[in-house]
């Protein structure tokens, strides 16, 4: 049993069997009473694989203390992967017996970072188990010593006045962690944290799922208050110092390496916007973006040029997507990512702006699910709202193209009657993966973009 459930076992109860005899039949073999060990479930909670990419995972924050009562699919603990800040759930009923791997810490993927106990009777050896580095009976590899966190190293080290302060971070009476100013949502963690630091909770806004204050919040009030005033300097940067990657940033550090396998070649193109600059200011009050237009006119432009949106994975062949899924590139906090319109060529206008809005503000909560953010088939990269002219993008591993947007400006242009006029343009540079799309292939989608783009009215239907 305990290698088909693959789970450790320990000893917990013993119970005896029936033994039968009989007088009448001397010729039957009396059993003698046999003693059948019962053992009750220790499992271990997993790091789970979030998304493909993922190696290794940050523990946000613990939903549940040690000893609390978990019922199965009850989010135990907040975990931040490669991309987002996820909920990760229990599959089984039992006690929350001991964590492995504390809030700030890492842990590869598939390694243990709690123990899961069946009973109350079984915390004790769970807990044993878990300071023990095994325990009796299980199959399973020990779990790696949780990583430190660095953040609290930082709090170690810095020189707190002797007489301990109360530290009341500046912030509005109510926030989204106070539920009205009356409970604090906060951390099993951070609580602790805050009374050993002496900090007020209620003053601090959190930077966790749904407001929930975690660990960092606290240790941020606390060098906040303690740190002496230092000369102006871009915020967060200790010049001369050498700062780890976060998970996120890891995981663009490897995708951008992983793309310098790939052949690409670069195509540019320039278009006028005065027809799209003018459809914009129409229906903007409407709540319509321009994201949104060029994601849907490059949506619409990719279904006439299918081979633009195909991608090549082994070397040996390509697939022609079956949908037309337009990633678009947004910088947050800490790096980058590229939450997905999906079905951009048949979604209108108006739903596809608010969809779009829907995943930013997820993507800054770091609350996007993977299938928003890794099923792109086409990237738009937009550095145009920064005054950006032209700029070339990397292609993302897994997928054909990227385009890179520039911002509109007006240009003086020769017209066709050979006078001078004034038009708004655009530059925009595709970055192709050149084994499966070729130059021409590119130059015929960008006619169509800017055909769609200089008159757009399909861009409303």
């Amino acid at each position: 049993m305990s290698r088909l459930l693959n789970t450790s076992f320990l000893p917990s109860s013993t119970c005896r069997t029936r033994s039968s005899s009989s007088s009448s039949a001397p010729h039957f073999r009396v059993n003698k009473p046999r003693t059948v060990t019962v053992r009750a479930k220790i499992r271990e909670i997993f790091m789970p694989a979030l998304s493909s990419t993922m190696t290794e995972g940050k523990i946000v924050s613990w939903v549940k203390s040690e000893g609390d009562k978990l019922n199965k699919g009850e989010s135990v603990v907040v975990v931040e992967s490669d991309k987002a800040d996820m909920d990760v759930e229990t599959f089984y009923d039992g006690y929350l017996a001991a964590i492995m791997v504390e809030e700030g810490g890492v842990a590869p993927v598939g390694s243990a970072i709690a123990l899961l106990a069946e009973t109350e009777d079984e915390i004790a050896d769970a807990r044993a188990k878990a300071s023990g580095g095994g325990g009796g009976g299980g199959g399973t590899s020990p779990s790696p010593s949780p990583a430190p966190p660095v953040v609290e190293e930082k709090v170690t080290s810095s020189s707190v006045p002797p007489p301990p302060q109360r530290v009341v971070a500046a912030a509005s009476a109510v926030h989204p962690a106070s539920e009205g100013g009356k409970r604090v949502v906060a951390s099993p963690y951070a609580k602790k944290l805050a009374k050993e630091l002496k900090v007020e909770l209620a003053g601090l806004v959190g930077s966790g799922p749904m407001g929930r204050i975690v660990a960092k919040d606290v240790e941020a009030a606390v060098s906040a208050v303690s740190a002496p005033p230092t000369e102006a300097m871009a915020p967060g940067a200790e010049l001369g110092s050498v700062v780890p990657f976060t998970t996120m940033q890891g995981a663009v550090s490897r995708n951008m390496v992983e793309s310098l396998s790939v052949p690409t070649f670069r195509v540019g193109y320039t278009i006028n916007t005065d027809a799209l600059d003018a459809l914009y200011k129409k229906i903007k009050s409407k709540g319509v973006t321009m994201t949104a237009l060029l994601a849907k006119a490059t949506a619409l432009a990719l279904a006439k040029h299918p081979v633009v949106n195909s991608s090549c994975r082994d070397g040996n062949s390509f697939v022609y997507n079956a949908s037309i899924n337009v990633a678009v590139a947004v910088a947050i906090d800490g790096g980058l990512i590229t939450p997905v319109l999906q079905n951009a060529d048949k979604v209108d206008i108006y739903s596809l702006s608010r969809k779009w809005k829907e995943l930013v503000d997820k993507a800054r909560a770091k609350q996007l699910q993977p299938q928003e953010y890794n099923t792109g088939t086409f990237t738009l990269s937009n550095l145009g709202m920064f005054g950006v002219d032209r700029f070339d993008a990397i292609l993302p591993p897994g997928t054909g193209a990227i385009m890179a947007v520039g911002a509109s400006q007006p240009t003086v242009v020769a017209t066709k009657d050979g006078r001078i006029g004034m038009k708004n343009q655009m530059q925009v540079n595709v970055t192709a993966d050149h084994r499966v799309i070729y130059g021409a292939d590119l130059a015929q989608f960008l006619q169509t973009l800017a055909s769609i783009i200089e008159d757009p009215k399909d861009l409303t239907f």
